[in-house]
């Protein structure tokens, strides 16, 4: 289990997708969306375990078509993103209305789920440390804890840099289409 806990936790801190879009709607929109993004991320990471147990890991490993659909997914969620946060802002009579904290999280879970990084775990790597449905459930869950305990973190450090930087503008739409990139290439 140490083996599994070192690898999962060095494998969580390699920056991503999910980690950028923590950092950059913290940044950009503070410590509660911030918080509402990495519970949502997370909320993504529960769906991944229980389709690791439920057996669909194996189902989609034996399918690559599957795998590379889901895959384009995320580059078109991530794409998606990033040209919403380009788009002209409405002029400054017209206040822009703050996304609700069920977008935040729905956004969240969406981009965990398209995430290849976290897609590739599930399907390759966790079957590597066990078979079992129990011990995927207990592995896995081990994993959601260490990628909560460090998504909070990172929502909390955005927020606090964003505050500091008073973070707005276009930029978190360039970083989007950049993760995108990086997703198509992966």
């Amino acid at each position: 289990m140490w083996a599994f806990v070192l690898a999962s936790a060095v494998l969580i801190a390699v920056p991503g997708p999910n980690m950028v879009y923590i950092v950059t709607r913290a940044a950009a929109h503070g410590r509660r969306a911030g918080l509402l993004s990495a519970l949502g991320v997370e909320a993504g990471t529960l769906v991944h375990i229980g389709l690791a147990v439920a057996g669909a890991a194996t189902l989609l490993a034996a399918a690559p078509v599957a795998s590379g659909a889901i895959r384009w997914a995320g580059v078109g969620y991530l794409l998606w993103l990033g040209l919403r946060a380009l788009r002209p802002r409405p002029a400054a009579a017209a206040p822009i209305v703050p996304e609700s904290a069920g977008r935040m999280f729905r956004d969240g879970v969406l981009v965990n789920l398209l995430n290849p990084k976290v897609g590739l775990f599930f399907l390759a790597f966790l079957p590597q440390f066990t078979t079992t449905q129990a011990g995927l459930l207990v592995h896995g869950a081990v994993f959601f804890a260490l990628a909560l305990a460090v998504d909070l973190g990172y929502a909390l450090a955005g927020a606090a840099v964003g505050g500091r930087l008073q973070v707005g503008g276009r930029w978190p739409g360039v970083i989007y289409l950049a993760l995108a990139g990086y997703a198509a290439l992966a």
